[in-house]
């Protein structure tokens, strides 16, 4: 008799623990970061970029907030450009050893290349 009361008794404690009055959490998405505006992104010409077409410039492609500011490193033994296709903007010759910052402050996506090596090519995107 003691032996079912206490086995009745585990029973019911097993039950009770298993239900819950409080509703199951679901996980909070993690949102996508937004670039921040006034922030710097790099972007770095390597050593024989001239011979490259869409690795030219690392990385090819970079997205920032408007107001946002990209600068390019040349690392290279050669001078190089960072010109829009649009011209609507243009770092002039940017020479080995030295960089060249350009602030973005309307949205778009802008194609760019070296106007001394045309096949070197990347984009800036503003958002």
């Amino acid at each position: 008799m003691l032996r079912s009361l206490l086995l009745v008794s585990l029973l019911a404690l097993t039950v009770a623990a298993c239900g819950s009055d409080t509703p199951a959490t679901q996980p909070t998405p993690t949102p996508t970061p937004t670039p921040t505006p006034g922030t710097g992104t790099t972007v770095t010409i390597p050593i024989g970029a001239a011979g490259l077409t869409t690795t030219a410039y690392q990385p090819a492609t970079v997205t920032v907030a408007v107001g946002g500011t990209v600068t390019w490193v040349n690392n290279d033994n050669i001078a190089h450009t960072a010109t829009a296709n649009s011209r609507a903007f243009d770092t002039g010759t940017i020479n080995p050893g030295a960089s060249a910052s350009r602030t973005f402050s309307t949205a778009g996506s802008f194609p760019y290349l070296c106007s001394i090596h045309p096949g070197m090519v990347g984009t800036v995107n503003v958002q």
